[in-house]
């Protein structure tokens, strides 16, 4: 509660360090702008680094009840002055809610940030206090690393076993019999249409075959007509060519006649 000044910093940032007496004289003035002026160590608190997403050495915050915003102005002690006695806070705009640091997110990110200092502080007491090389050090964290994996995704298999639990031997049996059926049905229809086809290719043949089997007869017949008629038409001749010969030698025999009877005269 109420207005404060905050600034984050590391002992071994430069920038901190030239920042430091400057702010010991802006902190002076805390009774008279009747605000709080504080410092909080990145190294030593590292979960507010994380809750405030500090990506840069020193961050300056100003808080009034409970809403956060970021100073980018000059680092010298008449502007943090004018910032807070003109007010000029009120230009700025405030930190987003997702982002603000007592929001669930950034509080998780403020553990990570945590874990991750204590890993820093393990691998230093491994090579400093116990003079193991590097190597040493990063097998270590592998093989943690791929344990802590292998342990967490145990949990996660046993938790979804418990929401979904896996199914009985007789619940799949029933649903492959189903899923068999389902295949002999569709099996026995695929037969049907093979069936049908066959069939109607059969049915298509026969019709083939009695279409060219009457054309067979009809070709035939016109032959057979073909055939008798020039039958009739020789039968014709010929008896035409008879009646011919009859009447050339009825004629022949007559003149022998008339012959015979000038003759006789």
């Amino acid at each position: 509660t109420g207005e404060w000044m905050v600034e984050l910093f590391a002992p071994w940032c430069p920038a901190c360090r030239g920042l430091q007496p400057t702010w010991e004289d802006f902190a002076g003035w805390s009774e008279d702008l009747d605000i709080g002026i504080g410092q909080v160590d990145v190294t030593t608190s590292p979960g507010l680094s994380g809750r405030f997403m500090v990506t840069a050495l020193p961050t300056i915050f100003h808080v009034k009840d409970g809403v956060f915003r970021q100073y980018s102005g000059a680092r010298d002690k008449d502007s943090f002055i004018s910032f807070v006695e003109d007010k000029k806070w009120t230009g700025v705009e405030p930190i987003s809610s997702w982002k603000s640091p007592e929001s669930l997110q950034m509080s998780l990110v403020s553990y990570f940030f945590k874990l991750s200092m204590v890993l820093r502080n393990v691998h230093t007491t491994l090579t400093e206090d116990y003079q193991m090389p590097y190597w040493v050090s990063y097998v270590a964290f592998a093989v943690a690393t791929i344990l802590l994996g292998g342990i967490l995704g145990l949990i996660l298999v046993c938790c979804i076993d418990c929401v979904y639990p896996p199914r009985r031997d007789d619940e799949l049996h029933h649903h492959v019999q189903q899923a068999t059926r389902a295949d002999k049905k569709d099996s026995d229809a695929e037969e049907e249409d093979d069936v049908e086809e066959l069939e109607g290719s059969q049915d298509e043949g026969e019709e083939d075959q009695d279409t060219q089997d009457e054309n067979l007869s009809q070709d035939e017949g016109e032959n057979s007509q073909d055939e008798g008629n020039s039958q009739d038409e020789a039968s014709q001749n010929s008896q035409e060519e008879g009646s011919q010969d009859e009447s050339e030698n009825y004629r022949s025999e007559n003149k022998s006649r008339r012959r015979r009877a000038r003759k006789a005269d």
